[in-house]
């Protein structure tokens, strides 16, 4: 006797949040989401629940949590990114030049958009 397949649900097509492009020195681009959702949000200024993890450490996560829900796309030397887990290796690797343009970049966009976020 063969299986009823159950009608699937139609899945209500979630809204593109409109982007910002911003563009280095050496002409990489990195493209971030204008807005984040409110539990976003809410998740990305929780402090820390650990209290062994140090200062630098929170920061640390705070940054490359920022990054990632944030960067939609990012173009180095040409080559565009848009994988979400390519583009935080590329960040990870980054070196210091680079990832001091995505925090400052970053930093002034959140004023910019989401200044619930800055500082």
């Amino acid at each position: 006797m063969a299986k009823r397949r159950k009608p699937q649900r139609q899945r209500r097509a979630r809204e593109k949040a409109p982007t910002v492009s911003y563009t280095d020195p050496e002409g990489n681009v990195l493209e971030l989401r204008e807005r984040l959702s409110g539990s976003t949000i809410a998740k990305i200024g929780e402090a820390p629940s650990s209290h062994a993890a140090s200062l630098e450490d929170a920061w640390a996560r705070r940054e490359e949590a920022l990054f990632e829900r944030l960067a939609v796309s990012w173009e180095i030397s040409g080559l565009p990114l848009d994988d979400q887990k390519m583009m935080l290796g590329r960040y990870r690797m980054a070196d210091a030049d680079e990832r001091a343009w995505v925090r400052r970049t970053i930093a002034a966009h959140l004023e910019r958009h989401i200044p619930e976020l800055a500082g």
